[in-house]
């Protein structure tokens, strides 16, 4: 482990390969987050010298785009977006405060990973993974693809045996349960149909060619060669290598070492556990479509989940919200980002404020500032402008109600819900979420002292409470440690639901 590794991890980020790309969850972080715009511009630079085109114009242009489209361009399209979203993302994240122990990457997702550790510069990073498509499509004589089978790498090592074929190849091992082989595409033809008679799912991987192939041997020296040129920088964070299965040293030869990329396997399973078991208790994907969350959460099935968070960034929930705005709240409320003091706050300071109250103040309650912010904006639509002459009239304050069926929707608000049912539905929300019995989940029982569920934990159950309610953005005066026992929450819900404020423990 590199000397500026902390003994006691707690966070880390990581970085997707192929498929790695959400293009409508890229344009509304675009829209939200100059981090988001700035990397791209880099990027564009780049892209324009080397391909005469700017990678902006095909991701972030006026048509949605996704990443089968981007698979239809030339090849270093689709990898130098999954580059740049991943790399954007980080941006963001490190923006609003959030400082990883470590970073890992997914196959590309290394080439992220060290530029974003400091290893080399953005602009050189697209060069890298430019540099990597072409020395592949050099390869004459060897066209491939890659194939994710419902097995375990043993079981599958065992089916390419039999196959006898050198150029087929385990890429990368994701969990129990998945492992992606590369190879050409006529015995991948024959692997499929061999996996359908042992009733072994498989499906073609979204990717621009059979990366991890022992077949791309011959692109090896010259991607080294090319790298070497570039300026190899200090690491300033951590990286741990899933394919190399350790941390990256100072004294190492970055460009040897992303060359063997080509030949050897991501362990990516067993680098999630590695990280796990050194302390790791938050991972947050930076990147698109919250592939690697979802590998990780099946990969920590079988831990205490209580103490664990997983976390996308680049994708979109079941209702077309982007993901990263709930991961930056619960990385907020956890301890884990902390933006500081907000700049435009200071323009609205009148003069009588001096900077120390301001610090002061933001120090306890900025959290719950930037969380009524950031959820007030979440909701809000601007109304259509009217001008003078066509303005409504405005109406009496006093509204009478006309409707009998109005007159017993207010009464039944009113009354509010029934105690009962909220307390029995969050004791079974809970009890499932963290795989306990729900007969532990007592009224007053403690969900930090007593059961071991972390603020991180907490804040993303509490999120799950509020969307199955509906619930509307929590007060200003919100704190997680108000609402550490059921019989709290149920307070909280039955008080919300009610129409009553819920700004103070209840």
């Amino acid at each position: 482990m590199p000397e500026n590794t902390s003994t006691e991890l707690r966070t880390a980020i990581l970085f997707p390969g192929q498929g790695g790309f959400d293009g409508e969850a890229l344009r509304l972080a675009h829209a939200r987050h100059p981090q988001v715009r700035q990397v791209f511009e880099r990027l564009d630079a780049e892209t324009t010298t080397l391909f005469s085109r700017r990678i902006s114009d095909l991701v972030l242009g006026p048509e949605q785009v996704e990443l089968r489209r981007l698979l239809a361009e030339d090849p270093w399209v689709s990898q130098v977006a999954i580059y740049g979203a991943g790399l954007a993302a980080y941006e963001v994240l490190t923006a609003q405060g959030v400082r990883p122990d470590v970073l890992t990457g997914h196959s590309l997702g290394e080439i992220t990973a060290l530029v974003a550790a400091g290893a080399f510069s953005v602009e050189d990073g697209v060069r890298i993974v430019a540099q990597r498509v072409a020395v592949i499509a050099r390869q004459s004589g060897f066209e491939g693809r890659m194939v994710a089978l419902s097995a375990g790498a043993a079981k599958v090592r065992r089916l390419l045996e039999l196959l006898e074929d050198p150029q087929l190849a385990v890429a990368t091992e994701n969990h129990d349960e998945q492992t992606v082989v590369s190879g050409p595409g006529e015995v991948l033809d024959r692997l499929v149909a061999i996996a359908g008679e042992l009733r072994i799912g498989a499906v073609e991987i979204d990717a621009a060619f059979p990366f991890h192939s022992p077949a791309l041997a011959p692109a090896v020296p010259e991607f080294a060669a090319y790298v070497g040129k570039l300026d190899q920088l200090p690491l300033r964070r951590p990286v741990y290598s899933p394919i190399l299965q350790r941390y990256y040293e100072p004294g190492d030869a970055l460009s040897d070492l992303l060359a063997e990329h080509f030949v050897k396997p991501v362990r990516f399973a067993s680098a999630v556990r590695h990280l796990q078991e050194s302390g790791v208790t938050t991972f947050v994907e930076a990147g698109g479509r919250a592939a690697l969350t979802k590998l990780v959460t099946r990969l920590t099935k079988g831990y205490d989940v209580r103490s664990l968070a997983t976390l996308a960034t680049l994708a979109t929930d079941d209702d077309a919200l982007l993901t990263l705005d709930a991961t930056l709240r619960t990385l907020r409320l956890a301890g884990l980002a902390d933006p500081g003091r907000v700049p435009v706050l200071a323009e609205l300071l009148p003069e009588s404020v001096s900077a120390e109250l301001f610090e002061a103040y933001w120090s306890e309650h900025g959290d719950a500032v930037l969380q009524r912010i950031v959820d007030d904006l979440a909701a809000f639509r601007p109304q259509p402008a009217t001008s003078a002459a066509t303005a409504p009239v405005a109406a009496p304050a006093t509204t009478v109600v006309t409707s009998s069926l109005a007159d017993e929707a207010s009464g039944s608000a009113a009354a509010g819900p029934d105690r009962a049912e909220v307390f029995a539905e969050l004791r079974s929300l809970y009890a499932e979420a963290l795989e306990y019995p729900e007969e532990v989940f007592e009224g007053g029982v403690q969900l930090e002292a007593e059961l071991g569920v972390d603020s991180v934990k907490q804040v993303e159950l509490l999120s799950r409470v509020s969307q199955r309610y509906g619930l509307p953005p929590r007060e200003s005066g919100f704190r997680l440690s108000d609402y550490n026992t059921i019989d709290r929450l149920v307070d909280f819900v039955v008080t919300a639901l009610a129409g009553r404020p819920t700004g103070v423990t209840v």
